[in-house]
């Protein structure tokens, strides 16, 4: 049997690494106080032990005080960096698994009001639209520091036993030399490309001064800004010739485009609905022309294209990041023969868009990840075998299910509709969102691999439930959209659900009026613009889709760019009523007074959408409490500490009962599934 090509190992100078797959640089967001600690090692090395290749660290670990991380970074300018990335670097030594780390200087792509408020720094006065900061054009004086930074980060690296480090140059301080959009100095900083390269390259020798030969340096950079007046296809080529022919990295880690807008950096970084790999081709390109050891990772979400980029000669290694955030366990599911219980990446893209908002990387549908020091990737058999049954077959109670089936337990599911999925189906039912059926799809398998029993078409009630005898019962029927509101004219309205399922069609003039902020509104609103419609988009909030984060609200802002599209900020819809063949709807706004309502306006159209959020579907959880040993209690210290649930309330009660997901309160998809695994993982 032939050799996998991901399987195969690279050797990188003196490096061998023991197969072509590998965690591009990420920050995660899992430091404390700026050092990887406990968590973050147990993030890389649960890769490792899973025997992925190479991983890389900290997307951008800063080398300088003014360049303050907008997010939780990790400071490689701080001495105190070197015994945690020791500790990180030798446990995962211990799998066989190669660490570096990417250092970087932010530039402009930072705030002054970050950190230590120290001004930005550019080449350039120009402000980045992304934060918003107008920086200090650099000085003689900061190119000295700035380069020292560098060497010093480089140092510090070595000194804690990493193989290599790999420097950031698409967006940040050091490809802002490059560009013309971005460095208006004179020479010799600035000018013709000489110059405008001469920063890095300084950088560069007084790294390998600091750190010698033999330690491995590469550069991650853009090789195509497209943008007009920025870097070009041949200016990047240019580039990658001079850095190999410099002798002074090893390695070209190439991307393509900018990340200084949201729509700029959503393409660089994919989301579901966009092409796959959309830049492998011109990685391979650079590889071809230049010949030098080439990374790439840009949503290479599923083996098979991550194959096809090794096996073509495209790239000698493959970035699957995301994807290993989904299933760590890719490289030991591949060289056991299970490539088909791999958890897919959906693209769903909670994990960065969740960073970008100072939060921490979460998968959107496994919640193991980024909680490695409290959730098992793994499950261990329960000690003694219990009958679940699960009233709902959407993500949480699908969740439970395979939860409950890895654990032994014998499992039944009762689902109402004839197909799984719950909202997440309903969700899938547009087309750029159709990747989302993977969270369901790969639960169905896994739970028909487990032996897990799943009935369709069956409305529980109180005696179905008791009839099976349970020794736990999980509710998990999800929620349903408000449907008494507005609170004159809610029987003239339609919700955004009734558009998705595509029960009601869109009238020509349209008001969709969104109180929630999440993925229902925006893609009712696609679905109404599609059809040439006359759309107003009103929210009461100061921003739409709040819910909904930046990246992924970029593919819907691109379908709205339309001249029948308006959007409408911080008024509220008060009322509708019928005026002969049309609808009118009264506007108010949360800003005004009680006493000023001779500001409420009107507006005339044919239809009304509206997006008021879940109520919980809970009338057969509390037919079940007065059954139940627990009442339903959860006990969050139980919750919380990782132990079985323990409380009694009816001594008589013949099961526990647990609710999850939205059916106890409107919440996301990775809020469910998480709900469900660390509830049921105690059992």
């Amino acid at each position: 049997m032939a050799t996998d090509p991901l399987l195969t190992p690279f050797q990188l100078k003196h490096l061998s690494l023991k197969n072509r797959l590998m965690m591009t640089a990420h920050e995660p967001a899992y430091p404390e106080d700026g050092m990887p600690k406990a968590l973050y090692r147990a993030y890389h090395v649960e890769r490792a032990k899973a025997g992925i290749g190479l991983t890389m660290t900290a997307g951008s670990a800063a080398v300088a005080r003014d360049s303050p991380p907008v997010f939780n970074n990790i400071l490689a300018y701080k001495d105190e960096v070197v015994p945690w990335m020791r500790e990180l670097t030798e446990a995962c030594h211990e799998h066989g698994t190669a660490v570096m780390i990417q250092l970087t200087h932010l530039g402009r792509r930072t705030r002054w009001d970050k950190g230590d408020w120290l001004p930005t720094v550019s080449p350039s006065h120009r402000r980045e639209a992304s934060h918003r900061a107008f920086p200090k054009q650099v000085e003689d004086w900061d190119i000295e520091r700035l380069i020292r930074d560098y060497a010093d980060a480089a140092e510090r690296m070595h000194a804690a036993g990493l193989d290599g480090i790999e420097l950031q140059a698409y967006g940040h301080l050091m490809d802002q030399f490059w560009s013309p959009l971005t460095n208006t100095l004179e020479g010799p900083y600035g000018g013709d490309l000489d110059n405008r390269l001469r920063f890095t390259f300084e950088v560069l020798r007084a790294i390998r001064q600091r750190v010698g030969e033999a330690f491995i340096v590469g550069v991650r950079y853009t090789g195509d800004e497209m943008l007009a007046g920025g870097l070009t296809a041949s200016d990047g080529l240019e580039i990658s010739r001079r850095l190999k022919d410099s002798g002074l990295v090893d390695f070209l880690n190439v991307v393509r485009g900018h990340i200084d807008t949201d729509p700029g950096l959503t393409d660089v970084i994919p989301i579901q609905g966009m092409p796959s790999a959309p830049h492998l081709d011109f990685a391979g390109e650079i590889r071809r022309e230049v010949d030098f050891p080439t990374f790439h990772g840009a949503k290479i979400q599923d083996v098979a294209t991550a194959r096809h980029a090794i096996a073509s000669g495209k790239v000698d290694m493959i970035g699957m990041t995301r994807a290993h955030m989904a299933d760590p366990h890719i490289v030991r599911k591949l060289m056991e023969g299970r490539e088909e219980e791999i958890r897919p990446c959906v693209g769903a893209n909670y994990c960065l868009d969740r960073i970008y908002q100072g939060g921490a990387a979460y998968c959107i549908h496994n919640a193991a990840t980024g909680r490695e020091t409290t959730m098992p990737h793994t499950l261990p058999e329960a000690s003694r075998q219990r009958r679940v049954v699960i009233i709902g077959a959407g993500p949480a109670g699908l969740e439970a299910a395979r939860v409950a089936g890895e654990r032994g337990h014998a499992v039944v599911v009762l689902e109402a509709a004839s197909d799984a999925g719950g909202q997440v189906r309903l969700t899938a039912q547009s087309e750029r969102r159709r990747e989302m059926m993977g969270i369901i799809d790969w639960r169905l398998a896994r739970c028909e691999a487990l032996g897990v029993e799943i009935r369709y078409n069956v409305w529980a009630e109180l005696e179905d439930v008791l009839q099976e005898r349970p020794d736990v019962v999980i509710v998990a029927t999800g929620g349903f959209p408000a449907e008494d509101q507005p609170a004159v004219g809610s029987e003239l309205v339609v919700t955004t659900w009734d558009m998705l399922s595509g029960h009601v069609a869109p009238g020509q003039r349209v008001l969709l009026f969104d109180d929630a902020g999440d993925h229902a509104a925006m893609q009712a609103a696609e679905i109404i613009a599609a059809t040439g419609a006359e759309l107003e988009i009103m929210t009461p909030d100061r921003t739409f889709s709040a819910e909904i984060m930046a990246m992924n609200l970029v593919p819907y802002m691109r379908a709205l760019q339309r001249p029948t599209v308006t959007f409408t900020p911080t008024y509220r819809l008060k009322s509708v009523q019928r005026d002969g063949d049309e609808l009118l709807a009264t506007i108010t706004s949360d800003y005004v007074s009680q006493d000023q309502s001779d500001l409420d306006h009107q507006r005339r159209i044919d239809q009304v959408v509206v997006n008021y959020g879940i109520t919980p579907m809970a009338d057969l959880y509390f037919d079940l409490k007065p059954h139940s040993r627990n009442g339903g209690e959860v006990n969050y210290e139980d919750l919380i500490a990782g132990r079985p649930q323990s409380t009694i309330r009816h001594a008589d009660g013949g099961f526990q009962l647990f609710r999850i997901g939205d059916a106890v309160e409107s919440r996301n998809t990775h809020a469910a599934i998480y709900d469900a695994l660390r509830l049921v993982k105690d059992l």
